[in-house]
């Protein structure tokens, strides 16, 4: 598995900050490696973040997408919601954490 996300949420006048950096390898399938075989692609293909039971984030990423992810964004919301951030990779690894707002 994976290892943990950061995730930090912070809440100023009714809007929640959420910050994300997913720990990834993230290969796009066009790197070699020493022998000069192509390395397999390995990227997360979907993120949902849920607040309170319900999405406030969905996205579905690709071989582009750089090492180590880091997503930023901002939703309606309020101190103490629980945030839960889940990932899935094309090679069917899983990762979820949580954070909640301060």
């Amino acid at each position: 598995m994976a290892d943990p996300m950061r995730v930090r949420a912070t809440e100023a006048g009714g809007v929640v900050d959420v910050k994300i950096l997913m720990k990834h390898d993230m290969e796009s399938g066009q790197r070699k490696d020493a022998a000069g075989k192509t390395i397999p692609q390995w990227f997360i293909s979907t993120v949902n973040v849920k607040a309170q039971g319900k999405d406030v984030f969905k996205g579905e990423f690709g071989p582009a997408v750089s090492k180590d992810p880091f997503l930023n964004f901002k939703y309606k919301g309020a101190k103490g919601d629980k945030v839960v951030v889940s990932w899935v990779d094309n090679r069917g690894d899983k990762r979820t954490d949580e954070a909640t707002v301060a």
